[in-house]
Formats: structure tokens, C-alpha cells, sequence
């Protein structure tokens, strides 16, 4: 079972990235059991992930929230400072409700992450080792 990460790595090959590849991988693993339906009927992964979403500071969730507009289309790689910038400047909820809302996060989120050159796989790996 996936633990959330403790280190505040950041992703290599972009410094601008606010957020740890790590913890961009744990927000795939539990939003990939959230939207294939594998939270039973507690919804334990529900409630971790919206946790650990909203536990993030404001610059992590509009990193979050940037790479999954890059791996949705919405943005291309190299218009990463623009996607953060409007993350932040266009945030009307909590950014733990839109991301949840959103079909197909863990896969939007595992193609910006390429897109962007990093290793969402190995990231996942290491977290599921635990």
C-alpha cells in the first residue's frame, strides 16, 4: 500500500516545479483506485487523496494542477510557468474538489509528467514499495 511521501524531492530536469515527482505519484496511485473504483464502500482512498491534496501548500497545488492541464492538452510543456500562474490566478474552489472532479486524472497527470521528462513510473514504483 502506497505511503504518502515525506520528502520534498523536487522533480529533476524542471526546476520549476513545485511539487516532488513523489508526491505527484502518490496522487496518481489513490486517484487511479479512486476513479477505477477500488475504494470499497468507506472510501478510505477518497479521503486520503482529497486530504492529501488540500494538504498541499498553494504552490504545490498549482504545480499539480498545471501538470495535469499539460498531460490533458491544455498546455504544452513549455508553458509550464503560464499553467501554474493561471492555476493560481483562476482558483475558484478548492483545488482537492476540481482535480477529484476531473475524469481521467491519474492518466492526465501520469502524461503531463512525461511530458514534462519525468519518471512518473519509477516514482510510482518506489512509493508502492513501502
Amino acid at each position: 500500500d502506497a505511503k504518502p511521501p515525506s520528502g520534498d524531492k523536487r522533480a529533476k530536469g524542471n526546476a520549476m516545479l513545485e511539487i516532488s515527482a513523489d508526491k505527484i505519484a502518490f496522487v496518481i496511485i489513490r486517484a487511479r483506485d479512486y476513479d477505477q473504483g477500488l475504494d470499497g464502500r468507506g472510501g478510505c482512498n477518497a479521503f486520503e487523496l482529497r486530504d492529501f491534496i488540500a494538504d498541499l501548500n498553494d504552490d504545490e497545488q498549482a504545480a499539480l494542477t498545471a501538470v495535469m492541464w499539460i498531460g490533458r492538452g491544455t498546455y504544452e510543456p513549455e508553458d509550464l510557468a503560464e499553467a501554474v500562474a493561471t492555476a493560481r490566478a483562476e482558483k475558484t474552489t478548492p483545488t482537492e474538489d476540481y482535480l477529484m472532479g476531473e475524469p481521467q486524472l491519474a492518466d492526465h497527470l501520469e502524461a503531463g509528467m512525461a511530458a514534462l521528462g519525468l519518471d512518473a513510473t519509477g516514482a510510482e514504483d518506489d512509493l508502492l514499495k513501502f
